[in-house]
């Protein structure tokens, strides 16, 4: 059996597909690694809110608890009856 030997402009052909093939899959490597990116910064984002949504979860279920109303008023200022405030001016 005889193959036909394949001409010039059949080969140009080929090695154009073939170079547009391989850049094709460059471009595509390229989006995938972008998108892997993203995906790693919303799953940061995402971890952190859930941290976020625990503690005040947590802040929600100690609301009635007296030592936390105290923390509170006092990182707000307030002082028990009979207590001196002191301000550090000095920073």
């Amino acid at each position: 059996m005889r193959f036909k030997r394949t001409g010039l402009i059949t080969k140009i052909i080929v090695l154009a597909l073939m170079v547009y093939m391989a850049s094709a899959l460059l471009n595509l490597h390229g989006q995938i690694q972008s998108v892997q990116d993203q995906r790693s910064l919303l799953s940061a984002q995402v971890d952190k809110q859930r941290m976020d949504n625990q503690q005040l979860s947590e802040a929600i279920e100690n609301s009635d608890d007296p030592d936390m109303l105290e923390s509170v008023a006092r990182d707000k200022g307030y002082v028990k009856p009979g207590e001196t405030l002191y301000v550090d001016i000095a920073n």
